[in-house]
């Protein structure tokens, strides 16, 4: 027998399944109820199709092949689990009785027309967070693999397969059910949807990260998902709004771009070049989303902003008063950080540039933006405009410091370097900085410490800032921005990180307004008896963790104290050590002493293996390139680094979390005895 050549039978099967599978997994969801389950019926379906059309070729009606191979599946799993009896004869007989029609090159699935609209509103539940809520729409209603996802966001495969199980499993433990919200809860499950469709389209339009601007797939997916979301709920205004908003923003993809694949601005752009098929169905959807009335939402006005770009025949042309009006109308409704930027660039352009930096300026505060890129690029244009093109410059070079994107970065370089080459103005905040971590008097938890907070500072002010112009106001911001909310010991870590850093400088204080905070924490109770004897108690106890924890308890020294301790330091017959707390040279060293009593005098040996320089205290494992520590830190003869404190911490309180009634675990400072006990 010869077997038939299908070469593009492949791309029949990929095709077809694009196009049903979110028809077929609804419709399965609803016989199943788990839509975990129906999805892996489908994909039996998929695997069925690649093993036969091969070999008997492509039926005439791919999709109700599909359907009706994946729904026999759906009947042999509810006959195996011997449940739903009736229903499964009911569906059996249904489906015998309209297979004959379902195979028929005009027929259509059997499916209730709401089954992909309940779909559409399982995928994209409260209850899921947002990325899993994204990844399951595009496995469940656009048909795509893991691999295509992952492609798409540019993230591993393993990345989406965890979360779309992770997603399943959540919609499963939760009982999700398989149903349209009812009017109460219809706008915000309706708002749900369309924000992850928006997210989607947002991702492919302007790319978050990664080395090009747009991923067009991505677009066309969130397009081909709106537009199917209009179709099944015609009579909501919003859908139709966010369609029209999508089409014409897609309308301008060629013209995005230039030669190199960098970002040409809006006003810059070939409108002959932007695509009139996508304007007119982005008009079409926007006179629907009329047509059905109610006051405008968010997207009715985005759409709308849109629709002035559109009609616009230049960039001189375009109506900025218009567009700042229905900017203010819609911070009204969706008062969002991002949507104001957008409205304070609006009102720079309809009312000049220093009114669009005032509205600007107000924003610098808020967390939101804080690592937004945006925002210093909208003021870097705004500033350029007012010819202050030095605060300008500095500007876009934050901002393309804080770009993922490869082509926003090299677009908001190149526009630092054509407003020229900055005036001689001293040493800059970046270098500065640099310089002020790299001093040999800095231990390194305190250099690792001050560079926390100075990294945050560069990053929000940027590494050219003049270190001449920077001011308490600025430091404040980031402060107010920032550690806001931390708790009093993080806030006034930070703030003498500043002042030293000041000081150094020769700068003025850079403190000036930011208060020490007083520390309301209670001071932990040390362990009574009991609870010690059931530390000492617990099973398979790591010799390192019950040596440090004896030594902290017998001398009632501090964790810090004793895991910077070197074996050179040990006076093993004497049980005590000499402790050296290092410091910057401004602060004169601290030297102590640690004493310990036998219990800790019995496996300090064992520990310590014949072992006679380096830490006393090691990890586990040897540092990467990547994290080499300071010499002092590891040991010569193992490659291993000082156990730090965090993981110390963290490792006591996992082993005592079984202990704790709080179920939060002990921490290191409650093994130091109570007064008088020593």
């Amino acid at each position: 027998m010869i077997v038939p050549v299908l070469p593009d039978v492949h791309r029949t099967v990929d095709a077809a399944w694009k196009l049903e599978s979110a028809k077929i997994v609804a419709s399965l969801t609803r016989m199943v109820r788990d839509v975990g389950l129906a999805e892996e019926l489908a994909q039996d379906a998929l695997v069925a199709a690649l093993e036969q059309w091969p070999v008997s070729g492509v039926p005439d009606n791919p999709g109700a092949w599909l359907t009706t191979t994946a729904k026999r599946r759906a009947l042999d799993h509810l006959r195996r689990a011997q449940r739903l009896e009736r229903k499964q004869e009911q569906l059996a007989h249904e489906l015998g009785q309209r297979q004959e029609r379902q195979q028929g090159p005009d027929a259509r699935p059997d499916d209730e027309p709401d089954d992909v609209l309940r779909l559409v509103f399982l995928s994209c539940h409260p209850v899921l967070p947002t990325e899993a809520r994204a990844a399951l729409t595009l496995r469940l209603l656009g048909g795509l693999t893991a691999e295509e996802i992952a492609r798409a966001f540019l993230v591993t495969e393993t990345v989406i397969t965890q979360r779309v199980a992770a997603a399943k499993r959540t919609l499963a433990e939760e009982s999700v059910p398989f149903e349209l919200p009812d009017g109460d809860h219809l706008a915000e499950r309706l708002s749900s949807v369309l924000e992850v469709i928006y997210l989607i389209f947002n991702e492919g339009y302007s790319a978050t990260s990664g080395d090009d601007l747009m991923r067009p797939g991505l677009c066309l997916e969130a397009l081909r998902l709106g537009r199917l979301l209009a179709e099944l709920a015609p009579r909501e205004p919003e859908v139709h709004g966010l369609v029209a908003l999508m089409e014409i923003q897609a309308s301008r993809a060629a013209a995005r771009t230039g030669p190199s694949g960098e970002p040409v601005p809006l006003h810059e752009q070939n409108r002959g070049r932007w695509d009139q098929l996508l304007i007119r169905r982005g008009f079409t959807a926007m006179l629907k989303a009329r047509e059905v009335g109610g006051a405008p939402g968010p997207y009715m006005l985005q759409a709308a902003i849109a629709v002035c770009h559109a009609q616009a025949r230049s960039a001189e042309d375009t109506d900025w008063a218009q567009i700042a009006a229905l900017y203010a109308a819609l911070t009204r409704v969706l008062p969002t950080p991002v949507v104001r930027l957008n409205r304070a660039v609006a009102v720079g352009k309809a009312h000049g540039p220093q009114a669009g930096l005032d509205l600007t300026d107000a924003l610098l505060t808020d967390p939101v933006l804080r690592d937004y890129h945006l925002l210093p690029g909208v003021r870097g244009d705004l500033l350029a405009g007012l010819g202050r093109f030095d605060e300008a410059r500095v500007e876009f070079r934050r901002a393309a410091s804080l770009a993922r994107n490869a082509a926003e970065r090299a677009f908001l370089e190149r526009r630092a370097d054509e407003l020229g080459a900055a005036a001689p103005a001293g040493p800059v905040l970046g270098q500065a900085a640099e310089e002020f971590l790299g001093r040999d008097d800095l231990d390194p938890a305190t250099s690792r410490s001050y560079g926390q907070t100075l990294r945050r500072l560069r990053r929000t002010l940027g590494d050219q800032q003049p270190l001449a112009s920077l001011t308490a106001e600025q430091v404040a911001r980031v402060f107010t921005t920032t550690w806001g909310e931390a708790a009093p010991a993080t806030w006034n870590r930070h703030r003498a990180a500043v002042r030293s850093f000041g000081a150094w400088a020769s700068l003025d204080d850079l403190t000036a307004g930011l208060d020490r905070r007083a520390g309301t924490r209670p001071r932990a109770r040390p362990l009574d008896p009991a609870q010690l004897d059931a530390v000492w108690s617990l099973p398979d106890l790591p010799l390192r963790e019950e040596t440090l924890w004896r030594l902290l308890h017998e001398s009632g020294a501090g964790a810090t104290a004793v895991l910077a301790l070197d074996v050179e330091d040990l006076d093993l017959d004497d049980r005590r050590a000499r402790t050296r707390i290092r410091t910057p040279a401004s602060v004169r060293p601290r030297d102590g002493r640690v004493t310990w009593r036998s219990g800790t005098a019995r496996l300090l040996p064992l520990l310590l293996a014949g072992r006679t320089r380096g830490p006393v205290f090691l990890s586990d494992r040897r540092p990467g390139p990547a994290r080499t520590p300071e010499a002092a830190d590891l040991c010569p003869d193992t490659g291993r680094r000082r156990l730090s404190y965090e993981r110390a911490e963290y490792l006591f309180k996992q082993a005592t979390r079984p202990l704790d009634p709080a179920r939060d675990g002990y921490t290191l400072h409650r093994l130091k005895p109570a007064p008088g006990d020593r």
